[in-house]
């Protein structure tokens, strides 16, 4: 199944949408086709290859989104190391804790929550970081980056079309 690389009318990649949606915004005039694949679409009217790069003819303002709390987006964050004893673990040796606990006024929010390894969060408990003689590797923070495309989707795998209009394929 082929997709589409949608890009600004600047030439920043925005996101990745099915050849059909490409030929809809082709169509209504929103969009101009920079790079096609070799792969044709039949229609009786007419004949065409199925758009690979698509531009925007206006400019978007993106508004900031922010990153969705989640447990791998944490996780990610806190480059997989615990905070509390500083050691990178896989993901299935972590889980988090809230550096103020509930129980003490400590809100779900990425500036309470932190990377902890099942040890540590153990031995920590419900209870105050100086309790427990816990120093944070870093405070924790909310993140600023937002992912352009799905967690899943790795360049090396993007079609070679596409590769001039990927910021990632530059340096290479």
């Amino acid at each position: 199944m082929q997709h589409t690389l949608l890009i600004s009318s600047s030439y920043e990649p925005l996101k990745i949408i099915s050849w059909q949606k490409a030929i809809t915004l082709m169509f209504l005039g929103k969009v101009d086709v920079l790079e096609s694949y070799e792969t044709q679409i039949h229609a009786p009217s007419l004949t065409m290859r199925l758009p690979a790069v698509v531009r925007l003819h206006r400019f978007i303002k993106l508004v900031p989104q922010r990153v969705k709390f989640s447990r791998q987006n944490l996780f990610f964050r806190d480059n997989y190391t615990c905070q509390y004893c500083h050691k990178p673990h896989p993901p299935g040796q972590l889980t988090y804790d809230h550096v103020v606990p509930r129980s003490y006024g400590g809100k779900t929010s990425w500036t309470n929550i932190v990377t902890a390894c099942k040890r540590c969060n153990h031995k920590k408990g419900n209870k105050p970081l100086h309790l427990v003689n816990f120093k944070l590797l870093r405070d924790p923070v909310e993140p600023k980056w937002m992912p352009m495309f799905a967690p899943t989707f790795q360049v090396a795998a993007a079609p070679p079309v596409w590769r001039t209009y990927l910021a990632w394929d530059k340096a290479g």
